[in-house]
């Protein structure tokens, strides 16, 4: 039996793994398709459908996250505002290179390489710096550098740093390109940008990223549903479950502490990036094994992952524990 052209059971494993990803990414201030293009890729779905259906996933599940963070009054409008222009400009510039990719035949390649290479280097580095529990405001960090760079105009961000507008913009305009071109709403990289570069707190950063999210995700599926490239159906089966995944995660931000939150976020991306390896070695060696293993991996550990965010969650607040003090700034 079909429904819009997916089978019972391809709604139903949509639907729980939109749950558990609901969960992941109203806790980390992403939208989503980090994890939801490369499951659609391991899944066969085409490249530009893929990018494109992420991208529309992305930012209806930041709109609803962002509701929620904003009751926390955990979003920096202005830093947002100001990124604005940067990530919209950078989504066309990525939109425009997966479409010259795909015309060439050569999209899928160039986007698995991608999406390996960052998803990996930045998984890689996040879960070191949880591993030494740095809590990424050392004054003589990187962030402290960036601060220093005195081009006019400047604005005054939460956390008291004031940084350039240029260098907000060029991040942005970075992050942007690579959206476009991953179909993604650049959480996975916005969010390390916002505290490790700019130097704004965790829970701010998080907020202000899934507002982000927002805007760029409902640009960027914009452009792609205007090129005919956006799979609404598995969208809706996806959106179905993270409507509710979302505000757990959201909610569980508030009492598990930052060392915690950047060790879940690295274990996800290392995870995304294994299962976009391994299916593309699998194609090209022919070993339905290795596409086995992807499966498992970009499916299997956002409902890990999920349960042990919620389990954590559950179990301080039974006993009465405070969030980490060092996430009130």
């Amino acid at each position: 039996m079909d429904v819009l052209g997916l089978g019972v059971a391809t709604i139903a494993l949509f639907v729980g793994f939109g749950l558990f990803t609901g969960i992941l990414f109203g806790f980390f201030g992403m939208g989503g398709s980090f994890l939801v293009t490369p499951a659609l890729l391991v899944v066969g779905y085409p490249v530009p459908v893929a990018v494109g259906s992420g991208l529309a996933f992305v930012f209806a599940t930041s709109a609803i996250g962002t509701l929620r963070h904003r009751d926390y009054g955990q979003i920096d409008y202005r830093l947002a505002v100001v990124m604005i222009p940067g990530l919209t400009l950078g989504i066309e510039v990525g939109k425009r290179a997966v479409f010259s990719f795909d015309d060439a035949g050569a999209a899928d390649l160039f986007v698995s390489a991608a999406y390996v290479a960052l998803l990996g280097l930045v998984g890689i580095v996040t879960l070191w710096d949880a591993h030494r529990d740095s809590d990424g405001y050392d004054e003589v960090g990187f962030a402290a550098r960036v601060a220093a760079i005195r081009l006019p105009p400047r604005i005054t961000l939460a956390g008291d740093r004031t940084v350039s507008v240029w260098v907000i913009l060029v991040v942005a305009g970075i992050i942007g390109t690579l959206s476009g071109f991953l179909g993604v709403g650049g959480g996975f990289l916005l969010l390390p940008a916002v505290i490790y570069v700019l130097g704004v707190p965790v829970p701010i950063a998080v907020g202000t990223s899934l507002f982000q999210i927002t805007v760029s995700g409902a640009y960027g599926a914009f452009v792609y549903a205007d090129a005919g490239a956006v799979a609404l159906p598995t969208v809706g089966s996806l959106l179905a479950g993270s409507v509710f995944g979302v505000r757990i995660g959201a909610g569980a931000t508030r009492l598990v502490d930052e060392s915690e939150l950047t060790g879940y976020f690295a274990v996800l991306l290392v995870a995304g990036s294994l299962s976009v390896a391994t299916a593309a070695l699998g194609d090209h060696l022919g070993v339905e094994a290795l596409n086995v293993v992807s499966v498992v991996l970009v499916f299997g550990t956002p409902v890990l992952v999920g349960a042990a965010v919620v389990l954590t969650t559950v179990c301080r607040r039974r006993r009465g524990m405070p969030r980490d003090p060092r996430s009130i700034r």
